[in-house]
Formats: structure tokens, sequence, C-alpha cells
């Protein structure tokens, strides 16, 4: 369990080099960006209920790199 949160948190790092990588990206994107967090929690909570712990952590990433995507744009 310690490796999955270990690469959870990868995300923020992650989430910072694409936010300054795509500065003018971000701007015009940034509802896709808040969309992307959204569908990827509830895709998240879904598959991990389902017992798909794999997919679960998959999509939990996403919503890190892109919620911090989001914040640092702004």
């Amino acid at each position: 369990m310690i490796i999955e949160i270990i690469l959870l948190i990868l995300g923020i790092p992650v989430g910072l080099l694409i936010a300054w990588m795509c500065k003018d990206e971000l701007i015009s994107g940034r509802k896709w960006f808040r969309m992307l967090v959204i569908l990827s929690l509830v895709l998240a909570l879904f598959f991990w209920l389902y017992g798909l712990g794999y997919i679960a952590l998959t999509c939990g990433f996403i919503a890190i790199v892109s919620l911090v995507s989001v914040i640092k744009a702004k």
C-alpha cells in the first residue's frame, strides 16, 4: 500500500510540470481539466467499489495531476 501512496504523491510534481510546460493550453482548456478531475474522481470511486483497485488508483493519479495543473494555472 505504501507504493501506491507514493505513486499517487508523484502526481503532484507531474501536474506542476504540465502546468509549467503548457500554460497557454491550460488557460483555454481549464473547463476540460475541471471536468477531467470530476470524472476521474467519480470513476475512481466506482472502480474502487467494484474491487478494481488498480484502475481506481489510475483514475486517482489522473485526478491529482489535473487538479494540480488547474490550481497552478490560475
